[in-house]
């Protein structure tokens, strides 16, 4: 299951963003959300597998965000465009 989130993640295109549970869906289960937000926090790679794109269902950056906490995600999604407002991306831009 761990591949299958990472391959999922390089899917991302620049200047858009996935939420945890469009990834369980990827998976096959909605239900599987927390379990993607586990395996992305053990991230090997944040350059290989870009988890700063992943966003909860209603837009907000990650408070326990593997790489450097909260901030560091926000200047990774603000360095390809995506506005960051209040620790918030507007879904209905950003989303993929």
């Amino acid at each position: 299951m761990k591949e299958k989130v990472y391959d999922f993640l390089r899917t991302i295109p620049k200047g858009k963003v996935v939420t945890y549970g469009q990834i369980a869906e990827y998976l096959g289960n909605k239900q599987l959300a927390r379990v993607v937000g586990n395996i992305l926090h053990n991230n090997p790679d944040e350059c290989k597998y870009p988890c700063y794109k992943v966003v909860d269902s209603k837009g907000y950056l990650s408070k326990h965000f593997a790489f450097g906490g909260i901030e560091k995600q926000k200047e990774k999604l603000e360095r390809e465009g995506i506005v960051v407002k209040d620790y918030k991306v507007d879904l209905d831009k950003y989303r993929m």
